[in-house]
């Protein structure tokens, strides 16, 4: 079989989309099916990476602003949707395809219908329910999202495959699952865990580093933030990590994210791919919203008694907020209890589940 990945990373999009299309991309080729990438050269992008393991069609960077178009998130493409339309369908034609994979908020059914060559099947995975999709089937990981929610977006009969249980998670997550889940029962807080994603353009670990002092934390806590290397604000997050009142360490671009979440006790994390495989290793976290579409996730995870809330990442009383959610966590009671519900919802084998019904579709 032949599958084709469309995604993109960027400053403005981060890198979650084609993370975990790479995870599905590495399990499908060790069942022996060729994988090729199409994506744009945007700036913040992961092309070096993704073609070191896989063929990878370049678009060209875009040049000027993008046209005002619906959906929400058409600016992430970084030009209009028939462009891109027209210049992946021309990349695509390179080779035959029996499935595209599309994992960008930026694209609706009037680019799928355009891109997609005949006879080619499509899969769509999404986080947002917000906008139609001419797919053959769709995987929305997300907690909160049923099937019922995507009834008026996909064509009829679609299969819609939703909820953590089909998280596109790395293998090490279900590998390190038990170990995790034994090492932390009883141990405590002693190491804090912080990682907000692979670009953290909003500056988040910084607002969340200068929130700390004040909260009620151990005096031998110590502090992990995990970075991306093309972070803005790295430089002061490491200059900041030397005056905290707990020895931090900063650690950037890292290939062990299992091992180290197994070793954490507590985690703040954003509300993205990130959530799944905290909840896969029991890790109790607390969830900061650093973007409007990851309310919802964060929400639906507080309301399963699986993360703390602290709400928006820039509202006023956002520091006060996180330290009350530390003082909470502290508790052991809490802290076993965030972990026992986080771990119910994800088990780490969201790949195989996919894969399976991949499989069947393209029998089909």
């Amino acid at each position: 079989m032949h599958v084709a990945f469309r995604a993109d990373a960027a400053l403005t999009i981060g890198t979650g989309h084609v993370m975990r299309c790479l995870t599905l991309a590495r399990a499908l080729a060790l069942q022996g099916h060729n994988c090729r990438f199409v994506c744009r050269d945007l700036p913040g992008n992961l092309n070096r990476q993704i073609a070191a393991e896989f063929s990878l069609s370049s678009l060209p960077p875009p040049h000027g602003p993008v046209p005002a178009s619906p959906p929400a998130h058409a600016a992430w493409a970084g030009v209009g949707w028939a462009q891109d339309a027209a210049e992946t369908r021309t990349a695509l034609q390179a080779a035959p395809i029996d499935w595209l994979v599309l994992d960008h908020y930026a694209f609706d059914a009037r680019w799928q219908k355009t891109a997609l060559p005949d006879g080619t099947k499509l899969m769509v995975i999404d986080d947002l329910a917000d906008r139609p999709h001419a797919c053959d089937l769709l995987l929305d990981q997300n907690l909160g999202h049923e099937p019922e929610d995507y009834e008026a977006l996909v064509p009829a009969g679609t299969p819609c495959l939703t909820g953590p249980r089909y998280a596109l998670l790395r293998p090490e997550f279900a590998a390190q699952r038990a170990q995790a889940l034994a090492g932390r029962a009883g141990r405590g807080l002693r190491h804090l865990l912080i990682s907000m994603g692979g670009v953290d353009t909003v500056d988040a670990t910084l607002t969340i580093l200068r929130a700390l002092p004040g909260a009620p934390l151990p005096e031998n806590l110590e502090i992990a933030v995990i970075m991306g290397a093309q972070a803005p604000a790295l430089e002061q997050v490491r200059a900041l990590a030397g005056e905290m009142p707990w020895r931090t360490k900063v650690v950037v671009d890292v290939r062990d994210m299992a091992a180290r979440m197994g070793q954490a006790d507590l985690a703040i994390g954003a509300g993205g791919g990130t959530t799944w495989e905290r909840c896969c290793l029991g890790l109790p976290s607390i969830i900061v919203q650093i973007a409007e579409n990851q309310a919802g996730i964060a929400q639906a995870l507080a309301k399963a008694g699986a993360a703390l809330d602290p709400g928006p990442l820039h509202t006023p009383d956002f520091a006060h907020r996180l330290r009350a959610a530390l003082a909470d966590a502290r508790d052991p009671g809490r802290m076993a209890a965030l972990s026992e519900n986080a771990a119910a919802l994800c088990d780490g084998e969201g790949v195989g589940r996919v894969l399976s019904i991949f499989g069947q579709g393209a029998s089909a």
